[in-house]
């Protein structure tokens, strides 16, 4: 990260009220950016946002994504240099039982704030954050690149891909001279702070709290892990080069780990379990009859390593580490979680 670059930039934020927002708000707020963010209330109890203060340190506004007019008069007032999209229904399973709400959630509101950014002339560069699954996944076990088909069995992952359609068609359309416009595809994310639904380390956490055993459905399944900061850093330097280089990056970039760090979800809970202080908080449970997730999902990221010089810091046991570190002190009762936090991505910038 380029700290003299974002020193007084103004930056919006949307969904800086979730677990990946809350980070990238500490870390933009911490390098001297002037940051706005728009979004619900924390979803959870605790959260990272809570925690930390955040809306302390930043300007906080709590409004939908699918309010248009508030959205559009958050902006204005703003005058963002640069924004990041990250509010959405991010939750495969709850897409499923919600398929109307993620939908109306991850399309109308990309174009809501594309629409908003049409007639916001302060806004140069825009990094719309999508997912690793909006690939058609076709499970023969090779890693995606960016030029690979668009697709998605569940409503989350083809509401995904129709954002990444969407965003294209407005870069195309009407921002081709004006606003350089990328969008992100990142691997599963891991770190401290997060409490959301049927995330495994989340659920995990929760159940080791209640002295309770997780039940892993999905052993089996194989998926890029990598910590919070990774992706975030590789958000922030597309945004460097955005507002500085222009339509030259406005394309699709992924941000996963190295592929020997894709694992299974039984062997990230054993090393987390370990690593945690715990001793078999966990069980195997094997069935037939549970909504599809693919079984293997793995990026490519040589396009953002050769072109934005981006890569991987992390090895997966220090994604890990860094992560049972943040839940121990966060329930030790005894620490400034927003200080430790930022000693965190200090920790993570030093490497």
């Amino acid at each position: 990260m380029n700290k003299i670059f974002w020193k007084g930039k103004k930056v919006l934020i949307t969904g800086h009220t979730g677990f990946k927002g809350s980070w990238l708000s500490i870390w933009l707020a911490e390098s001297g950016a002037r940051v706005t963010g728009y979004s619900l209330k924390p979803e959870t109890n605790p959260s990272l946002f809570k925690s930390c203060l955040i809306d302390k340190k930043i300007n906080s506004v709590i409004g939908d994504i699918r309010d248009g007019e508030k959205l559009k008069k958050t902006i204005l007032d703003a005058q963002p240099d640069i924004v990041f999209h990250l509010a959405s229904q991010a939750i495969v399973l709850q897409s499923y039982e919600n398929p109307l709400e993620t939908y109306e959630t991850n399309l109308m509101g990309t174009v809501n704030i594309l629409n908003a950014i049409r007639d916001a002339p302060s806004v140069k560069a825009f990094i719309n954050v999508t997912s690793d699954k909006c690939y058609a996944n076709d499970e023969n076990l090779r890693a995606f690149n960016e030029s690979d088909p668009l697709g998605g069995y569940d409503p989350y992952s083809s509401s995904k891909a129709c954002s990444e359609l969407i965003t294209a068609a407005y870069r195309s359309s009407y921002f081709k001279d004006s606003v350089a416009i990328a969008t992100a595809r990142a691997g599963n994310v891991i770190g401290g702070g997060d409490w959301a639904e049927n995330r495994i380390i989340p659920d995990f956490i929760k159940k080791i709290n209640h002295k309770q055993k997780l039940t892993i459905r999905n052993p089996e399944s194989i998926r890029p892990w990598q910590f919070v900061l990774e992706p975030l850093s590789g958000y922030l330097r597309l945004a460097e080069n955005l507002f500085t280089e222009g339509s030259k990056y406005a394309e699709s970039w992924n941000f996963g780990p190295d592929n020997q760090d894709d694992k299974s979800v039984q062997w990230l809970i054993s090393k987390f379990d370990k690593e945690y202080g715990g001793g078999e908080n966990f069980e195997i449970e094997f069935k037939n009859n549970l909504p599809y997730e693919a079984g293997c999902l793995k990026l490519d990221c040589s396009k953002s390593i050769k072109r934005l010089k981006w890569e991987p810091k992390l090895s997966i046991e220090q994604s890990i580490s860094m992560t049972a570190s943040w839940y121990k002190n966060f329930y030790s009762d005894n620490l400034d979680m927003y200080t430790f936090s930022v000693d965190q991505i200090k920790q993570f910038e030093s490497i």
